[in-house]
């Protein structure tokens, strides 16, 4: 069912929405057949007692039918008229209706055609006799039409406070799920929020934010636990590193060439380590400010030119301010460019946009290397995994890791694709919308 609400919230609404609906049918169903058939009913047989009672009226000699005729319209205003007059009197404005007329019918036990017009009272206008040009006037004061459409408005009411009712409960279920969903979006994206309010909510709720918040607590202590490891690993293997490349720059000229390869080694070494403590860090202790992004690209091209390498740059300059970490964003940037770096030979293409219909910047990077093959490009935001096949081996498998963590800080995405005429094109989206 396509139109059936995905969400809890929109289904609760819904199904109350459809239950109130089948309550209103029936009660609807029930008054009609239960209040207005037996009303309708009963007016019927009054007007046919006050027919029978005006029509042998008219089958006495003239003199008594005078006297009859007016005594019967002094006491009860029902008149009988032929359809000439009947059309003068106000016969032309009545509406038919059949309802009336078969139950008059019933009641007279011959044909009938019953007319009804309201002026400032209900006016029955009763042919007793189709074969026959005679009308009975029977005016009804007391019958109030307004009480129907009161009952539908009546009916209409209840409907709506019902299903305002039922969204105010069903609203009030679904807030603590709406915050869990905030901060289990937090949690993922590496943040840690406050813990959640334990008193807020049915029982299954408060069970399941328990639970969550017990489960926050716990990934947040591993956190932590890792960023400590991971800095006194860092720390214990820098010193002896310190000491093996003082050692090995007092070796003699003749084994320079050995000399060259342990510093290049430890080069290596003390460049992943840095990864890995990029990759712990908690950029969320830097606060965001409003930068322009094309500057940090212009920066960063700026201090990379010393690779000797052509970089292109196609920069929007219509691109507005946004909220960022400055420090963490040249870091994403760093590690972008140097990827296009090392693992293609030929130029570097480096392009900036904005969406002005989602509102959402964009950063392209592209290289002229030999790509990634597609079945491998979700594995490669993964942690240690590299594209050996398609692009060579080195480094610690961190930098895409880094980057995505990076851009989902800022609320942002990165996708990866290979460009038609060759190479791996990076692509990143940021809203313009502040981080939180």
């Amino acid at each position: 069912m396509r139109f059936f609400p995905r969400s809890a919230f929109g289904q609760t609404v819904f199904l109350i929405g459809i239950m109130l609906l089948i309550n209103q049918v029936v009660s609807y169903l029930s008054v009609a057949f239960y209040v207005i058939k037996p009303s309708t009913q009963q007016i019927s047989h009054l007007v046919a007692k006050q027919v029978r009672l005006a029509l042998p009226a008219t089958a006495t000699n003239p003199e008594l039918q005078q006297a009859i005729a007016a005594h019967f319209q002094q006491a009860t205003q029902v008149r009988v008229f032929d359809e000439q007059q009947a059309l003068r009197e106000g016969l032309a404005e009545a509406s038919y209706y059949g309802y009336f007329s078969q139950q008059l019918s019933d009641e007279l036990q011959q044909q009938a055609e019953v007319r009804i017009s309201q002026t400032d009272s209900f006016i029955f206008w009763v042919r007793p006799d189709l074969e026959q040009d005679l009308w009975v006037r029977v005016p009804l004061a007391g019958l109030d039409e307004a009480s129907f459409p009161l009952l539908t408005f009546y009916l209409l009411m209840i409907g709506a406070l019902s299903v305002l009712g039922g969204w105010t409960l069903a609203r009030h279920l679904n807030r603590p799920l709406q915050k869990l969903q905030q901060a289990a979006l937090q949690v993922g994206r590496g943040e840690f929020p406050p813990p959640l309010s334990e008193q807020e909510g049915a029982t299954e709720i408060l069970a399941v934010t328990k639970a969550f918040n017990y489960m926050a607590q716990g990934i947040r202590q591993l956190e932590e636990d890792r960023a400590l490891l991971m800095a006194g690993v860092s720390h214990d293997l820098r010193t002896p590193l310190t000491r093996i490349r003082l050692a090995s720059e007092m070796m003699s000229e003749s084994d320079a060439w050995i000399r060259d390869g342990i510093i290049n080694d430890i080069e290596d070494m003390n460049a992943i380590i840095d990864q890995f403590i990029d990759y712990l860090r908690h950029h969320k202790q830097e606060e965001p400010q409003l930068l322009d992004l094309n500057e940090l690209v212009r920066d960063l091209v700026q201090a990379e030119q010393v690779q000797q390498r052509q970089i292109l740059t196609y920069l929007d300059p219509a691109l507005p301010l946004v909220a960022l970490r400055r420090l963490a964003m040249k870091r994403m940037l760093n590690n972008l460019l140097e990827n296009a770096l090392r693992y293609s030979e030929g130029d570097i293409e480096i392009s900036t946009g904005y969406e002005r219909a989602a509102k959402w910047l964009y950063l392209e990077v592209r290289d002229h290397g030999p790509g990634i093959p597609e079945h491998k490009m979700q594995a490669m935001f993964s942690p240690f995994v590299q594209g050996d096949e398609a692009r060579g081996s080195g480094g610690s498998g961190l930098g895409l890791a880094i980057i995505k963590k990076i851009v989902a800080m800022h609320h942002g995405e990165v996708r990866l694709h290979n460009h038609a005429k060759g190479g791996l094109v990076v692509t990143v989206s940021l809203p313009l919308k502040s981080p939180q």
